[in-house]
């Protein structure tokens, strides 16, 4: 069932009215928990650093290395050979970085059934140790896997581009400056987010 993003709406159009433009043009944001977090964990790996398009072309490629599975066990994507792997696109820090995810799943160290349970900070101390999942990542996760509504993604350059056409700043905001302009937008800074993201749409 679609998240009901009714009350984080409300507050963005009062907090914020230069959002409410946004919000009746693209409507409520697409953000929804999501089922399986070791594939929404390895889409971030693979979207790191790429344009949305090119990001779903190798997603593509990849998923469809595994035509009998909606999306493969840890250890068979331990088992794939890194050959294969860059054959559909991925670097190979990219292809070590999805093999570590599933070594670390297999051992014990990510624990897919706990991560809902965890807060903000323990789900970014779970998964900093794997290798490629940096700061982006885990805020991607925390967004579109957990549906947690107070994410700012400081890192994400379509959100450093939407603040700054949505403020009218003259450079890309630093991390700092991110932070206090958002901060009316809290608790609802993912919302907001995704509404940068949008802007640079039209």
């Amino acid at each position: 069932m679609p998240t009901d993003w009714t009350p984080a709406l409300t507050h963005l159009r009062a907090a914020d009215p230069r959002l409410a433009a946004a919000i009746e043009r693209h409507g409520p944001p697409t953000i929804s928990p999501r089922k399986d977090p070791v594939q929404s964990l390895a889409r971030a790996i693979v979207s790191q650093q790429l344009s949305g398009k090119a990001a779903d072309t190798i997603w593509g490629r990849f998923v469809a290395l595994y035509p009998k599975a909606k999306f493969p066990a840890p250890a068979v994507l331990l088992a794939t050979e890194d050959t294969a792997l860059r054959g559909v696109g991925l670097s190979g820090a990219k292809a070590a970085a999805i093999k570590d995810l599933a070594r670390h799943v297999l051992e014990g160290k990510v624990v897919p059934q706990k991560l809902r349970k965890l807060s903000d900070e323990e789900v970014a101390e779970m998964l900093l140790s794997v290798r490629g999942i940096g700061p982006w990542s885990v805020d991607m996760f925390l967004m579109f896997f957990l549906a947690r509504p107070d994410v700012l993604p400081v890192g994400d350059l379509g959100i450093k581009k939407g603040m700054q056409r949505h403020f009218g700043l003259r450079k890309l905001p630093e991390a700092d400056r991110m932070v206090k302009l958002a901060a009316p937008w809290r608790p609802f800074r993912t919302i907001a987010s995704w509404y940068m993201w949008r802007l640079l749409e039209t």
